[in-house]
């Protein structure tokens, strides 16, 4: 076979890699549509689920995934529209992670913030309801740090990536 043939054979799966079936235009305003919308989902489920997240949540943000590939791509599945809207979903990973870093009201709308869940050994009800944490999950994070009564904790805060920060009674000066 010579080369002339074997070039021409080649070169249709080249043009079908990266010929696209929609404008790059809409493939970037696709992204950025869906991205924007599956960040607003991911921060109304709230803190606590994003750092102890559960089997089904899991299940959920891997079947989100799938879900939201055709309104991504809208059908093109070339190898220059998946590069384009990588492109797209690492830019606006960064240009967040870079509002946030430089303006804090970016960093509180973007990533939240911390929430006081114990003051001197109470529990606040009305924290752990509005972070859907009931008592029993709060108790399950203290003894992960060792403390198995709200009584020996003088705060407990959690903090905005889901994690609880606490400071014992007994590392307060008296």
């Amino acid at each position: 076979m010579s080369n002339s043939i074997a070039l021409r054979r080649i070169h249709p799966v080249i043009h079908s890699l990266f010929h696209l079936s929609l404008p790059p235009q809409e493939l970037v305003i696709r992204g950025c549509g869906v991205f924007l919308y599956v960040l607003i989902l991911l921060r109304i489920a709230g803190k606590r689920q994003m750092a102890q997240m559960s089997a089904t949540e899991f299940v959920a943000i891997l079947l989100i995934s799938n879900a939201v590939q055709n309104a991504m791509n809208g059908g093109d599945n070339s190898l220059a529209g998946g590069l384009i809207l990588a492109g797209v979903l690492i830019f606006l990973s960064w240009l967040i992670s870079w509002l946030t870093f430089r303006y804090r009201k970016a960093r509180t709308i973007f990533e939240g913030t911390p929430t006081l869940v114990i003051h001197k050994g109470t529990p606040i009800d009305q924290h752990l309801v509005r972070e859907h944490l009931p008592r029993s999950e709060l108790m399950v994070l203290l003894r992960k740090q060792g403390v198995h009564h709200f009584s020996d904790v003088h705060t407990a805060v959690l903090e905005a990536d889901g994690s609880l920060s606490i400071t014992r009674n007994s590392e307060i000066e008296h």
